[in-house]
């Protein structure tokens, strides 16, 4: 008498790719950049989730003709602990107020004026999102966030760079 066996082979599941919600905040998108482990799946996350204003944050963050006109360091800000969703803005609402702390954005404000500003807008800012544009502030989101310069000028090509300030 003879046995036959069957022969079980395990497979892995097949990973689900992660969807954003609808409007994602600008640190869900970066978070899921840094997720990927290959530059195509980073690029096509950035394309997928394109936004003016992501790309407003990686232009201040990745363009050196781009100068911050805020100082380099921790900024002394109360962060809004308030529950997602309860009492905070975005950066998809207000990366239009990015251009007053650039040189050549708005040089009337004093630097007093400035700073004051940039700490009311990260304030209201979810603090995830104050962390990146305090980190746009000094070029340093690739500490944080696997993406370079390069992964967004792929992801971006219409993007012209230098010549901003």
């Amino acid at each position: 008498m003879t046995t036959t066996v069957k022969k079980t082979t395990t497979r892995k599941p097949a990973v689900q790719a992660v969807k954003l919600p609808p409007n994602p905040f600008i640190f869900e998108i970066l978070d899921l950049v840094a997720e990927q482990r290959t530059k195509e799946k980073k690029v096509a996350i950035l394309k997928e989730y394109e936004t003016d204003s992501l790309k407003a944050i990686l232009i201040w963050n990745f363009d050196e003709s781009v100068v911050s006109m805020l100082p380099e360091g921790d900024v002394p800000y109360k962060q809004n602990e308030v529950p997602v969703g309860t009492d905070h803005t975005s950066l998809r609402r207000e990366y239009q107020q990015l251009y007053h702390f650039v040189k050549g954005g708005n040089d009337t404000l004093t630097s007093l004026r400035r700073e004051s500003m940039f700490i009311q807008m990260l304030e209201g800012l979810h603090p995830r999102e104050a962390e990146i544009i305090c980190l746009t502030k000094d070029k340093k989101l690739a500490s944080k966030y696997k993406i370079n310069f390069d992964i967004v000028r792929q992801a971006y090509p219409e993007i012209q760079w230098g010549g901003r300030s």
